[in-house]
């Protein structure tokens, strides 16, 4: 199972591997604001204005679930923003995760994904790329991302499918690798005709194809001018 799994455990079983920097007793240089939210959303459209400074525009069929920003790891400020189709019962059929993280000035961790399965160009950025189909099974760390992402979905009256197909999607926002955009892009497996014990090669390929090109059928990436921030 890929290093970068961790990161999603307990919502879509997809993690991200990068280098964690431990501060060793010493307090982080946690922004004042560390939990209000920078970006914004009006309508389907999720906007920007750094790191990188871009518009994300959702197909119609996704509703907007909400938002949250906090101190990940006492490494990072992580601030998060979901969009989902689900339905009546509140059943998630597909759902966008985006998230913008940077590491705190205090540290020089830095972000490496060299070992992703690939990389795809959308909207004039590159991201690289990782697919994974999975149980949805319970967080095992209580302040990751992915375990905060859950709470927030689950207080919405959110529901998970059993098994989910997922795609990661990362781009990095300059040459430093210390700030990334992450989109998570996943549906239930189960609309796939197959369980997670029968996804292999060459089927995996098949799949990854089919969840990339779906995921960009429901977005749209436009790069704006930077305002402000870092």
């Amino acid at each position: 199972m890929p290093a970068w799994i961790a990161r999603l455990v307990g919502l879509i079983a997809i993690g991200a591997a990068v280098n964690v920097y431990w501060m060793h007793g010493r307090a982080p240089q946690v922004p004042a604001d560390i939990h209000r939210p920078e970006r914004t959303v009006s309508g389907q459209t999720l906007t920007s204005m750094h790191a990188p400074a871009v518009a994300l525009e959702f197909a119609p069929g996704f509703a907007y679930a909400g938002a949250q920003r906090f101190l990940l790891y006492n490494v990072a400020s992580a601030e998060q923003h979901f969009f989902v189709d689900a339905d009546a019962d509140k059943r998630i059929r597909r759902m966008y995760w985006v998230q913008f993280e940077g590491y705190l000035p205090d540290n020089t961790s830095t972000y490496d994904y060299s070992k992703s399965q690939g990389r795809a160009q959308i909207g004039g950025l590159e991201f690289f790329t990782d697919t994974y189909a999975a149980a949805v099974t319970p967080p095992r760390r209580p302040d990751s991302d992915g375990a905060r992402a859950r709470e927030l979905l689950q207080s919405k009256g959110y529901r998970y499918p059993a098994e989910v197909l997922s795609i990661r999607l990362v781009h990095l926002t300059d040459a430093t690798r210390r700030a990334e955009l992450m989109i998570i892009y996943a549906e239930d497996l189960a609309s796939f005709g197959v369980t997670a014990e029968q996804v292999a090669e060459p089927k995996m390929q098949e799949l990854s194809a089919e969840i990339l090109k779906r995921a960009r059928q429901n977005l749209r990436v436009i790069r704006t001018a930077a305002r402000g921030g870092q």
